[in-house]
């Protein structure tokens, strides 16, 4: 008989109980043929014993499958919920996972340990790479696993990696394009992230050094409209925030107290148009009236904003993601989307 000095196995339950090591397998995983008595005496020495099963996780390697996606960030786990990309983008995954019957692991991390432990010990089959932070490092580890992998980011300098987007750059320009259409001539423009917790005034050198691909496309894209319009793009205000009211509080604060604000503004995203128009409205300023803004990417609250952007298809851009994972698709897999400009209530001629 087995003791509770050590873990009890499957061929201790058998032998206690009488029966065969296939007979309690069954019980644990087929119970239907097998017989209640038997079934009851095997689970009453199995609880004896402290025995609960066999692990599932050796199962899963003996089967070469895990029927489980797992998406990656460089991020706390709460951004899967609170961020507004990420929260639609998941919509896509998840529905690609009910369709196939698989399920999904969300992969996070505070530090640089915590991510390679996750990602090393993670029971996926493949993973989507939420690229906003970090690329390279995630990059790096899903190869070390040897799994298929996407990257959400077109923008990697490696062309190998498999990735899907949007043209950052092609939509960009298109927004400063339908503000240059309006008549404005004096820009601004809030960045995402460039670099780790900075925040400030930026030049089009720091744009260009930055690791963040989706943050430097959207300055390109804005630039070429802006040039092809006559402006110079030197002398127009480019703001790095952190998507967050204080750095954003900060921007808006430095670009009204100068002589000559700007009567457009190119945000790079949703989030960060939105936190803009809260600090013009607390500070008296009409949107469209005073000031024209526009957005990128398209999630939910932009509609509620009555917000112009250009919007991205970004469930779609989770649901592509998964399905190629889930395909077992391998090679240099690129996928671009299309962007489209959603004309709203945050833009309008300058006045006068």
């Amino acid at each position: 008989m087995a003791t509770l000095e050590r873990t009890a196995k499957l061929n201790d339950v058998a032998r206690e109980a009488g029966v065969s090591q296939g007979t309690v397998s069954n019980v644990f995983n087929r119970p239907e043929i097998v017989s209640e008595e038997v079934r009851e005496r095997v689970r009453e020495v199995a609880a004896k014993l402290g025995y609960k099963g066999a692990d599932p996780k050796g199962r899963l390697l003996r089967a070469g499958k895990v029927n489980a996606i797992g998406v990656a960030a460089v991020e706390p786990l709460e951004y899967f919920f609170t961020d507004p990309f990420a929260r639609v983008m998941m919509t896509g995954v998840t529905a690609a996972c009910d369709e196939a019957g698989a399920g999904l692991s969300l992969i996070s991390a505070k530090s640089e340990e915590e991510l390679v432990w996750n990602i090393r010990n993670a029971l996926v089959d493949g993973l989507i790479l939420f690229c906003l932070d970090g690329a390279d490092r995630l990059v790096d580890l899903a190869r070390e696993r040897n799994l298929p992998f996407i990257a959400n980011s077109l923008g990697l300098t490696d062309q190998s990696i498999p990735s899907i987007g949007v043209d950052n750059v092609g939509g960009a320009r298109s927004a400063a394009a339908h503000l240059v259409g309006l008549g404005h001539r004096r820009f601004a423009i809030l960045t995402m992230q460039l670099g780790d917790k900075t925040f400030g005034r930026r030049t089009m050198d720091d744009i260009m050094k930055t690791i963040f691909s989706a943050s430097r496309d959207r300055v390109l894209g804005y630039a070429e409209a802006l040039r092809t319009a006559g402006i110079d793009v030197e002398t127009v205000p480019m703001f790095e925030t952190q998507s967050d009211q204080e750095t954003l509080d900060a921007a808006m604060t430095a670009l009204f107290a100068a002589p000559e604000p700007p009567t457009a503004i190119l945000a790079e995203s949703d989030k960060i148009a939105i936190l803009a128009m809260d600090w013009l409205e607390a500070h008296g300023r009409s949107v469209p009236g005073d000031i024209s803004i526009v957005g990128f990417d398209g999630v939910p609250e932009s509609e509620a904003a009555n917000l112009t952007t250009m919007v991205q298809p970004i469930a779609e851009i989770g649901r592509q993601a998964a399905t190629v994972i889930l395909d077992k698709r391998t090679g240099p897999v690129r996928i671009v989307l299309p962007v489209d400009l959603v004309v709203r209530g945050s833009t309008a001629p300058p006045r006068g």
